[in-house]
């Protein structure tokens, strides 16, 4: 594990207009050295949010963290890999850690794309897109909700894509898996809204990312 600059969240983060501020605000970015992780860790800093992000390469997150700590933002981060259900627990403990035992906001992002024929997908190729993505949102989700609920105000945001409501031939899995999404973020809007917990979902269209560079 990789932690960089004390936790705070008096916002010293925030410079732009004081009438709109996340100063107070705790987040937890997933996947945020990269792609729109990144420029969403680098939006809620910005604002003034305390943020604590994740990925799979330390080197990369390191170097992000000191270009973070350059600009003055409150954000920490640690090795993980989104992937594996022991890590998941043991990031959530360690934002728990950090954060007093709330959270705010809970932004899963981690996610990856291997582009098949559907009749050429492996058992091993589906279970490890069904895992990166789906299920580490899901039991992110489950993990961070006591954080969210002692939170008072607590958001979930999911990233998705637009090849959960269309056919854009980026593949069946990666397709079906943010459809799945899609209807998981409307699940838990109406269950936890009785615990103050916010659920939306962000489904963009191709957006230049390392992920698709391949195909742009």
């Amino acid at each position: 594990m990789t932690t960089k600059a004390p936790i705070s969240v008096d916002g010293i983060g925030a410079t732009r207009n004081p009438r709109w501020s996340l100063a107070g605000v705790t987040a937890l970015v997933t996947g945020g050295t990269r792609g729109i992780g990144y420029a969403v860790v680098e939006e809620l800093a910005e604002l003034g949010a305390a943020v604590h992000t994740c990925s799979r390469n330390e080197a990369e997150l390191n170097q992000r963290l000191q270009e973070w700590s350059a600009k003055c933002f409150n954000v920490t981060g640690c090795v993980c890999d989104l992937s594996s259900r022991p890590q998941r627990e043991q990031l959530v403990e360690q934002v728990s850690s950090l954060f007093g035992g709330k959270l705010n906001i809970l932004i899963n992002n981690v996610g990856t794309n291997i582009r098949k024929p559907t009749t050429e997908y492996t058992p091993e190729l589906y279970s490890m897109l069904m895992s990166t993505n789906l299920e580490s949102s899901y039991h992110m989700s489950q993990l961070a909700h006591p954080l969210l609920k002692a939170s008072g105000a607590g958001s979930i945001v999911f990233i998705s894509s637009v090849a959960g409501l269309v056919h854009v031939g980026v593949g069946s899995v990666y397709s079906a898996i943010k459809a799945a999404m899609n209807q998981l973020t409307k699940n838990l809007a109406c269950e936890w809204a009785k615990d103050n917990i916010r659920s939306n979902c962000v489904a963009p269209w191709f957006t230049k990312t390392s992920l698709i560079e391949e195909i742009i």
